[in-house]
């Protein structure tokens, strides 16, 4: 039976076409895969997470995250730093870009990132994160005065907390809300955790009733049914789709289906085929042919996820030199 979902889907001034979100994952998320996903359905994708140190120094290698195509929009930069001075610079230098949002990551676990004071390190201290998000609001509002157009909303994205011994969300949630955050998104785990263990849902569900901005919910989507379920025992506004996304870029296509009460979609073997050349192709013209087998190796892998003999067709894959070799791989 279909449903009648007449909700708007609204982050700030931003309207979007429905609730599930593809995750920024560093290094997975460039340019083809987000249009791959948009074409499944994506209502946002995010870039890669930039440094703001590295824009104000000018690095080429991250201001190449920031190029897009046209048909990837609505389209959010994701920023990380330390520094709300630096923060608010990089917020004005991307003044003029046609992305739609800002979001700051103040939830990446890796050690480079922490133990530089950024990421899930910011967690450890609420005030200085949410010194960082003011100045990026007020920088926004005063670049889009001067440009005379609508703020760009800032958004957030953290974990539970530190550890299990530091679990800080909801004092987080709120000084992000009265810092001026336009969104909450939450992955359930701690940086203790990193991606293990199992995401806790239920502290979603709690910030969700103590904030009166947006909650995205994060962590353990790996299937469209686990998207529409976090929705509802939740109560979360939007659900942001990471590691269920790799080699399955039809999560959003079917997470949708699940959510308007229709049929899901067969995938057939000659659809997913299509899909995954024209990811390959797509990396081609983005990278070359030598970047881009290496970049398009681990995604083929994913896409085998399932097929008989994937191990032995993920190990030809990672050894594929060629783009010929890759499509190999693929069978006739």
């Amino acid at each position: 039976m279909e449903q009648n979902n007449t909700k708007e889907y609204r982050i700030g001034n931003i309207t979007l076409a429905s609730p599930f979100l593809l995750a920024p994952l560093a290094g997975i998320t460039d340019s083809p895969f987000r249009r791959i996903c948009k074409e499944q359905g994506a209502a946002l994708v995010y870039s890669e997470m930039v440094s703001a140190k590295g824009l104000y120094y000018g690095d080429k290698n991250t201001g190449k995250l920031l190029e897009f195509y046209p048909e990837e929009r609505p389209i959010a930069y994701q920023l990380f730093g330390s520094e709300p001075d630096i923060m608010a610079w990089a917020v004005e230098k991307l003044s003029d870009r046609s992305n739609c949002m800002i979001d700051v990551n103040m939830g990446c676990p890796v050690p480079k990132v922490v133990k530089n004071g950024e990421g899930a390190a910011l967690m450890k201290d609420p005030g200085h994160a949410s010194e960082i998000v003011s100045a990026m609001v007020r920088a926004e509002k005063q670049a889009a005065a001067k440009l005379n157009r609508p703020p760009k909303p800032v958004t957030v994205k953290c974990r539970l907390g530190w550890d299990q011994d530091r679990i800080n969300l909801l004092e987080f949630a709120s000084r992000m809300e009265e810092a001026g955050a336009a969104a909450l998104a939450v992955h359930a785990r701690t940086r203790e955790q990193m991606y293990s263990g199992k995401a806790d849902w239920s502290a979603i569900a709690e910030v969700k009733n103590v904030l009166s901005i947006p909650v995205i919910g994060s962590g353990d989507v790996f299937t469209a049914e686990d998207a529409n379920r976090m929705l509802r025992e939740t109560g979360c506004d939007f659900v942001m789709i990471a590691r269920g996304t790799l080699g399955n870029p039809w999560i959003f296509r079917d997470a949708l289906c699940l959510y308007e009460g229709k049929p899901l979609l067969p995938l057939s073997p000659d659809e997913k085929r299509e899909v995954i050349l024209r990811h390959i192709e797509m990396q081609v013209a983005q990278s070359g042919e030598r970047r881009a087998v290496l970049e398009m190796r681990k995604h083929v892998g994913w896409y085998l996820k399932g097929t008989p003999g994937a191990a032995e067709l993920r190990r030809k894959a990672n050894s594929a030199v060629k783009v010929e070799d890759l499509i190999s791989v693929l069978g006739p």
